[in-house]
């Protein structure tokens, strides 16, 4: 690739908290820049349909599909040189998806999976958060079994994606729990608030 030419760029998970500023910030840098994103039907969230709007407008390219269309996707990533992955924490082991379709189109310079968070690799952690930990883990051991060109992103938490995202803070609720022996001198507002996140995460996916 010559040193003028961009590299374009696909984006999953475009419309996610994460995923519109990796839009907005690939365009500004002047990539070419695509989005596979779930089929647009009528019957969408309105603020959703109205994003991919404000997308478009501002020369994003849509593929529709499911992650579970192995050609569409395949054929999506055929037009691009790197895979940014923005899927939320429930669906990091839809990524075996993407590493597969991948593998397939045999054209990818770099991957960059879902990762955003802190480092699997060198964090020990309590139960509730190992699980989490444990996904990553095997997405990277899937990306380096296939050999692809990839890139581990750790940025640490996000306070107001956990805050929005998890802990619905306009909810009322009864009563939360703390995990700890009371004995710490001090802890940051931060882990607190991930703690009860992941608390919230994990009550309602075991429902």
């Amino acid at each position: 690739m010559g040193s003028d030419e961009k590299s374009k760029i696909l984006i999953i998970g475009a419309t996610g908290y994460l995923g519109k500023f990796m839009v907005k910030a690939s365009l500004s840098l002047g990539h070419p820049t695509y989005a596979y994103v779930r089929p647009i039907k009528p019957s969408n969230d309105s603020s959703r349909l109205e994003l991919l709007k404000e997308f478009e407008a501002m020369g994003l390219t849509i593929f529709q599909g499911e992650l579970d269309e192995h050609e569409k996707l395949v054929a999506a990533l055929k037009q691009v040189d790197v895979v940014i992955s923005t899927l939320p924490i429930p669906q990091l082991l839809e990524q075996f998806k993407i590493i597969n379709a991948i593998k397939d189109a045999g054209n990818i310079k770099r991957f960059i999976p879902s990762e955003f968070g802190n480092d699997p690799a060198r964090e020990s952690t309590l139960a509730l958060f190992e699980a989490i930990h444990e996904d990553r883990r095997k997405i990277r051991r899937a990306t380096e079994a296939a050999e692809i060109p990839h890139t581990y992103v750790c940025g640490n938490t996000f306070g107001s994606y956990f805050v929005s995202y998890l802990l619905n803070p306009h909810e009322e609720r009864d009563e939360v729990v703390v995990y700890g022996t009371g004995e710490a001198k001090g802890i940051s507002l931060t882990v607190i608030l991930f703690y009860l996140l992941f608390l919230k995460f994990f009550h309602s996916d075991a429902q």
